[in-house]
């Protein structure tokens, strides 16, 4: 298990960020999360924006696919929210074009958890959760997550293992 210990500089970027958020994001680095992977024996780092990157390691098919768990909730109509997120592609690496976005679009409409995003340059499988779930539970959730999108990862890059 590592975790990072925040510099003063770190706290008052979080805290100026925090302040803008008006949907009532929570702090990064959440110690519920930690004890939940703790608990489920996963080892995880904590990033620089303070979510917690799990690497899951598929020995017989010789990949690896990393899994994203955020630091911060988000509440929306009093519910707190957390975000389960795994990298699938590149866009311009990829060459992720419209039709393939529009592929993407109808197998979130298939998924029963988790939809395709973009954010910046990569292209992510996320899942919004509720933040009351067991260790038992988050850890399954990730675990949608992270062969949703190595299966996409696949799909697109071929045998390439970026993410």
């Amino acid at each position: 298990m590592i975790l990072t210990k925040p510099s003063l500089r770190a706290i008052l970027a979080s805290g100026i960020t925090l302040a803008l958020f008006t949907a009532g994001a929570a702090r990064a680095e959440d110690p519920l999360v930690a004890s939940r992977l703790t608990e489920r024996g996963m080892k995880f780092e904590v990033d620089a924006d303070g979510d917690y990157k799990v690497t899951y390691n598929y020995a017989k098919e010789g990949r690896s696919q990393l899994v994203f768990v955020s630091g911060r909730t988000e509440t929306v109509g009093g519910l707190t929210i957390r975000e389960v997120y795994s990298p699938a592609a590149r866009v311009a690496k990829d060459g992720i074009d419209g039709a393939k976005a529009i592929e993407l679009l109808q197998q979130s409409g298939r998924n029963k958890l988790g939809s395709w995003e973009m954010r910046g340059d990569v292209v992510y499988l996320v899942i919004k959760v509720l933040d009351y779930l067991s260790a038992a539970q988050l850890e399954a959730v990730m675990d949608i997550a992270a062969e949703t999108a190595d299966n996409m990862e696949l799909e697109i890059s071929g045998a390439r293992d970026d993410l």
